[in-house]
């Protein structure tokens, strides 16, 4: 949504963008996360105002008390949003719903959504943004390939063993970078109104597969071991309560049966290019020292 003023000559394609978005601030919920510490960056990197929104920053912003909410919102144009810890959770969808409408009576204009593919609570929480009244643009993200160096993931690698409950099934993981890329595209430019992206990487690859390259990158030996169910909510029990030891097994059986075995093509729609992949990041990865540890 274009700000409107009175102007006496024309301006330059640059002044009208920046005109766009200097008035008033970006918030970025989950501007810690692996997805909003990128997207803020960018704003940073062109001296664009930002404003991160996480527990860990003051104010502290919480999905579960709506009067850290409010203070936020001031003086915001645009919103992205990341959830933690993951849309799937049964209270999600309201919560997005609410700080939705909220963020529009608060003068919000466009919401950018991080979701997930294949996720029916995903979809619903998709719904609050789409009818909030707000222009918007959600991002369907595949699985990150920063699960690997800094989620949940990083230990079994640095251990050299991966242990999922994902048999042989294929995934298409998608950079966070790329997530990054497409979500500052969104968030800044009117063309992305309106629109669902499928972001994934250019191929697909099973956690075997994603292991072998890790191992490769980073000349070390990690494999990966295919668990059932079962015996991965009896491991995750050892490390989590259990209602999140049965939350993450049922979201993996969830996500993890085949149904997101395909490519989707939102990165080359929004940025006019292939998407990275995943030996590219892991490469990086590996540079970065990550899994010398």
């Amino acid at each position: 949504m274009h700000l409107c003023t009175l102007q006496s000559e024309p301006r330059t394609r640059t002044e009208e963008k920046q005109m766009h978005i200097q008035p008033n601030q970006t918030l970025i919920v989950g501007g810690t996360g692996k997805t909003g510490r990128r997207v803020t960056q960018r704003f940073q990197a062109r001296g664009l105002p930002v404003r991160v929104a996480a527990r860990s920053v003051a104010p502290g912003f919480d999905w579960a008390d709506p009067s850290s909410w409010p203070a936020l919102l001031s003086q915001v144009h645009a919103v992205y949003l990341a959830y933690h810890p993951d849309l799937a959770l049964p209270e999600a969808a309201d919560q997005i719903s609410a700080f939705s409408k909220l963020a529009l009576e608060s003068g919000v204009r466009r919401i950018v959504l991080l979701s997930g593919r294949g996720e029916k609570g995903a979809q619903a929480s998709e719904q609050g943004v789409r009818n909030s009244g707000a222009a918007f643009t959600i991002l369907r993200a595949a699985w990150f390939c920063q699960n690997f160096s800094e989620g949940h993931l990083l230990e079994p690698v640095q251990r050299g063993q991966i242990r999922l409950p994902a048999a042989n099934v294929a995934e298409p993981f998608v950079d966070a970078e790329d997530i990054a890329d497409v979500a500052f595209a969104a968030l800044t430019e009117d063309a992305h109104t309106g629109v669902t992206y499928e972001l994934t990487g250019p191929r697909l690859l099973t956690f075997a597969e994603a292991a072998a390259e890790i191992a490769r990158a980073a000349e070390r030996e990690v494999t990966y071991v295919p668990l059932s169910s079962e015996r991965y909510r009896a491991e995750l029990a050892a490390q989590f309560p259990a209602e999140i030891a049965q939350f993450l097994t049922e979201l993996f059986q969830e996500v993890l049966d085949g149904r997101n075995a395909y490519l989707g093509d939102g990165v080359q729609r929004a940025l006019g290019r292939r998407p990275r992949d995943f030996s590219d990041y892991a490469r990086t990865a590996a540079a970065s020292g990550v899994w010398s540890q």
